[in-house]
């Protein structure tokens, strides 16, 4: 959106270069400086604020790979070279983005399938208020990992959200790099015989038994 806006004020600085009579060479020098910033400005913005761009950052989402760790440059620069297919006027001004996101299963655009990145979330949309803990403990359930109190409680959103995802469309890739994060986190190892999908299941509980108490 926000290269759309640039290319819109681009537009108008030409158009104020003309009615003005700027000098052929400063006309020249403004229509490259703008060209510019409309060409580079997600490709810098993404490297030098963690994944977002302005407009990013107000929708509150960010680029992550699809592991859920930081992209690699490499990455960031493949989204950005297949931009010209997803946005660009000759493949209809997003009308590729848009299919790729109805059909893919993590809804991503082109760019994003290639440079195996995707758009998240950087606030949950919900809060632990708000969080149904879709099971009950016996009075004697005894947590198995009580470093669970290393984490807060966004964090406990956040793997929420995770779970719900994984439940509504069966996509595991967040699970498993959820999973990792928590356990890196926490400083545990998942028991032999305990995936991922069971081991962020029982971190739910585990917070829910010991803060209840707490």
């Amino acid at each position: 959106l926000a290269g759309f806006a640039i290319l819109l004020i681009l537009t108008w600085i030409l158009m104020i270069i003309a009615s003005f009579g700027f000098s052929g060479t400063a006309g020249i020098v403004i229509l490259i400086v703008f060209m510019l910033i409309f060409v580079f400005y997600d490709l810098v913005c993404e490297l030098t604020m963690n994944g977002q761009t302005f407009g990013k950052r107000i929708m509150k989402i960010k680029v992550v790979s699809i592991e859920g760790t930081q992209p690699t440059f490499g990455q960031f620069l493949i989204r950005w070279i297949f931009r010209i297919i997803d946005f660009g006027f000759p493949f209809g001004w997003g009308m590729v983005a848009l299919v790729s996101v109805a059909v893919t299963q993590n809804h991503q655009r082109l760019g994003d399938l290639l440079a195996k990145t995707t758009l998240i979330k950087t606030d949950p949309r919900t809060k632990l208020n708000n969080v149904a803990f879709n099971f009950s403990l016996p009075e004697e359930y005894q947590p198995q990992f009580k470093e669970v109190l290393h984490l807060n409680d966004r964090d406990i959103e956040l793997i929420h959200e995770v779970l719900t995802g994984y439940y509504q469309t069966g996509n595991a890739d967040l699970i498993y790099a959820m999973a990792s994060k928590t356990r890196e986190h926490i400083l545990v190892t998942i028991p032999t015989g305990m995936n991922e999908l069971q081991f962020l299941e029982i971190v739910l509980r585990d917070y829910n038994a010991i803060t209840s108490t707490v």
